[in-house]
């Protein structure tokens, strides 16, 4: 005789045993699926690199990204100690990545000297040596900006260079080289922010070139300029000054030993980048001339030369608004930035500083300063594939 078991219970018992079941398989697909995600969109998710409150310091600013030639990425930027400001206690860190930008190390430090200001990150590869070659400068902290635009100050801004020939884990210490790179008339004095390039035309090849900034100390008025090494760094000059109102700044080679200087821009009848070139290695520079296409909110921008399968590209970001820092924007040009054909925004909150970086043929890295309220909550990293922008795919 078959038994069976009528009861109501022994029913509910099966579908809720059902019931967990399912629950499992679905928390599984669900697990399986945004591992995929991860995997295959993260490059177009913004990951934290640093955020504002973490560790020791209060604020975390102005980015700068490189890539070593043994694949490692660097992402530099001043951890301000106890406020936003940039003046006071100011160190220069920096994290570093092995896995393309997916994980960061923790917080190291470049250098703290006491509770002075230590910033303005842009480094260079010596692409001869595979060394690291960082430009920064220095300010008492107690020292303010237009103290020392004025003239008024304890101390001036200072310019140093450090070294790594290990993939930025150690670095030799900080060495002043201000009398080779200052004029007596300027006072403040920044580098970068951002990166250095290294010539590679034949006329000037391997020149390593920073940009940088400075304030005139007889009409204190903005001016942007360059300083350049033909030995690897060990000893420096300074170009003509490019302006006025000219002021953080990036810099590109173009083809024929040519360079192109892209800067922050105080003239606002030009709500733009202001545009410079040079014949002769980044010593002389012609007359300003300003890209309408490149609106700015004044603030730092970024750009680079990217070179893909095909062809070769100028990459630029930045918030792209006349009045307000927000709209992170990636512009591509085709032509050596003489028109600007492709743009994508790739955030629409408030967004300021950033550095661009070649990752390789197809892709590109953006350290860039991003929030919900402020630009200067947190500072992301962002891949980007290059070929989607101007639809080679």
């Amino acid at each position: 005789m078959e038994m069976r078991n009528s009861s109501p219970f022994f029913y509910v018992f099966i579908l809720e045993i059902k019931g967990i079941i399912m629950k499992k398989v679905f928390l599984f697909s669900m697990l399986v699926f945004f591992s995929i995600f991860l995997n295959v969109f993260a490059d177009g998710i913004p990951i934290d690199v640093f955020s504002s409150g973490d560790e020791e310091y209060h604020t975390y600013r102005i980015p700068s990204l490189i890539k070593t030639q043994k694949g490692t990425l660097i992402a530099f930027c001043e951890g301000r100690k106890n406020s936003v400001s940039d003046t006071g206690d100011i160190d220069l860190i920096y994290k570093l990545s092995k896995d393309d930008g997916k994980i960061w190390s923790k917080t190291r430090v470049l250098w703290d000297n006491d509770n002075n200001t230590c910033g303005n990150p842009c480094p260079v590869i010596d692409r001869k040596t595979g060394n690291i070659i960082m430009l920064m400068t220095w300010n008492r902290g107690d020292d303010h900006e237009m103290e020392i635009i004025n003239g008024v100050s304890k101390d001036t801004r200072r310019v140093y260079i450090s070294y790594s020939s290990d993939d930025g884990h150690t670095w030799s210490k900080p060495e002043e080289i201000t009398q080779s790179v200052k004029h007596p008339d300027w006072n403040w004095y920044a580098t970068g922010p951002g990166i250095g390039i290294q010539m590679t035309g034949d006329k000037y090849k391997n020149r390593i070139i920073i940009p940088c900034d400075h304030s005139n100390k007889n009409d204190k008025n903005w001016y942007s300029h360059i300083i350049y090494s033909d030995d690897g760094g060990k000893t420096w000059a300074y170009s003509n000054p490019i302006g006025p109102k000219s002021n953080e700044c990036q810099i590109v080679e173009l083809p024929d030993d040519r360079l192109l200087i892209n800067m922050r821009n105080y003239n606002r009848e030009y709500p733009c980048r202001s545009i410079s070139t040079s014949n002769d290695g980044g010593l002389s520079w012609s007359n300003l001339t300003y890209d309408l296409v490149l609106i700015e909110p004044i603030c730092q921008a970024s750009l680079i030369k990217h070179q893909s399968t095909k062809e070769s590209y100028l990459v630029f970001a930045n918030p792209a608004d006349k009045n307000k820092r927000l709209k992170m924007t990636i512009k591509v040009s085709c032509d050596y930035g003489k028109t600007w054909k492709y743009e994508t925004i790739i955030y629409r909150g408030p967004s300021a500083y950033s550095s661009l970086y070649s990752l390789n043929e197809n892709e590109i890295g953006i350290l860039f300063e991003y929030g919900n309220k402020s630009p200067y909550e947190k500072i992301v990293f962002q891949k980007i594939d290059i070929q989607e922008i101007v639809g080679e795919k």
